[in-house]
């Protein structure tokens, strides 16, 4: 037990070092429950590391994982939970999370957890019961559906990805709660912290950059990515919009052209979630290239983000347009694109010129803006069907099934 409060408080400390965790509650739930007793077969050091563990897979796929504890105190710090509040988890998972809302909100409070899968929800039970944590309600659902019998909550929260803002969350939320998910944004996902105003609609309080598990079941996840096959790459596009063709990428990638030298330095947030989705949210045509292989056979390496690898391009979009490509890569002098360093920018194809032109000119957009991040933007989302006035300049528009996410630009973006 003297180790395991030891390895427990180096953790908090860690995280109370790296500004993670900010308030006096998150602290404690983190400093009062016990980590390990939810990942048993690890070891004190591994259970106590800053880092996801998948707990269940399918067909060689995790589809269910322990968050890493820096995500899980983030998003605590935006859920800003208090004392006597009604919680729904959507993903129970080992049940470590809802254990440490169960905490902050008190005895008074309560915490209904659900999961698909009910192998999941009979082990949070067991996590829980080890732990000795009361007040939490486990019940085995398609989350995405919320849970009406426990309804009205002051607070929903998702630990698992989602691709749209599901009715029946906004309609199990108090006035003024607040629904948290990391929500899909053209290729990013983004831990978005949305209040509920009386007329309806969610305006973001806070967002951040995240990486989930993708929700399962009937809310799951509908991102339009494809193989190009061949080349080693997954082409993902917009989920809303004109989409570039994988046929005309594929023929794009076969014509390598000009290499032009960017002098910035960029890594895997930047590209990411920083100029990435910018980018997505500014540029027609905007994709992503992922490594779905190895060895992918282009001629520079792509920036390495985690465990593969991938980027962003700008793609030709009319059938009047000669197919072409402009994509981010590592520049010359950085072999394995490690870490923030220089970039350049690869023309593929007849129209890689002029995409490159594009390209280069909204990072210089970027830049002039301060190279704001995924922390920067602000989210209003407006319930589908309802009727609201054409955003200004400056504002993306998103459109999903459920909802339109009006998404505000740091600063004006010029026409």
């Amino acid at each position: 037990m003297a180790a395991a409060d030891r390895a427990r408080a180096s953790m908090v400390d860690v995280l109370c070092d790296a500004g993670r965790i900010r308030s006096p509650a998150v602290e404690d739930a983190f400093r009062n429950v016990p980590r390990h007793l939810f990942l048993p077969g690890l070891s004190l050091e591994e259970a106590y590391a800053d880092e996801a563990v998948a707990v269940q897979f399918a067909d060689g796929v995790a589809t269910s994982s322990a968050s890493q504890p820096s995500m899980m105190a983030i998003m605590l710090e935006q859920l800003d939970l208090r004392p006597g509040q009604r919680v729904l988890e959507i993903g129970a998972g080992t049940g470590y999370n809802a254990a440490l809302m169960a905490r902050i909100i008190g005895p008074s409070g309560t915490v209904t957890a659900v999961d698909i899968d009910e192998d999941l929800i009979e082990r949070a039970a067991f996590h829980l019961a080890s732990a000795g944590v009361d007040g939490v309600e486990l019940v085995a659902a398609d989350g995405a559906l919320g849970y009406p019998p426990a309804a009205p909550y002051d607070r929903i929260v998702l630990t698992v990805g989602s691709g749209d803002i599901r009715p029946e969350w906004v309609a199990q939320l108090v006035p003024g709660g607040r629904l948290l998910l990391p929500i899909a944004v053209r290729g990013s996902q983004l831990s978005t912290a949305l209040d509920l105003g009386p007329d309806g609609v969610l305006r973001s309080h806070s967002v951040r950059s995240c990486a989930f598990i993708r929700l399962r079941g009937v809310g799951a996840s509908t991102d339009v990515a494809t193989r190009l096959h061949g080349i080693g790459l997954m082409l993902q596009v917009p989920e809303d919009g004109p989409r570039a063709e994988p046929a005309d990428v594929s023929a794009a990638l076969a014509e390598p052209g000009a290499l032009l030298t960017v002098p910035v330095a960029l890594g895997a947030a930047d590209v990411w979630d920083g100029f990435g989705l910018w980018l997505a949210l500014t540029e027609p045509g905007a994709c992503r290239l992922l490594a779905a292989e190895p060895e992918t056979g282009l001629p520079d390496d792509l920036l390495p983000l985690g465990p593969g690898s991938g980027t962003i391009a700008l793609a030709s979009m009319a059938e009047t347009q000669p197919p072409g490509l402009a994509m981010v890569v590592a520049g010359p002098g950085r072999p394995d694109g490690r870490g923030p360093g220089a970039v350049a920018v690869r023309e593929f194809g007849r129209g890689g010129p002029t995409l490159a032109g594009r390209l280069l000119a909204a990072l210089d957009r970027w830049l002039a803006a301060g190279r704001p991040g995924a922390a920067e933007w602000r989210i209003v989302a407006v319930p589908a069907g309802a009727v609201y006035e054409d955003p200004p300049p400056g504002v993306g528009v998103v459109r999903k099934v459920h909802c339109s996410l009006l998404v505000d630009l740091p600063v004006p973006v010029p026409s």
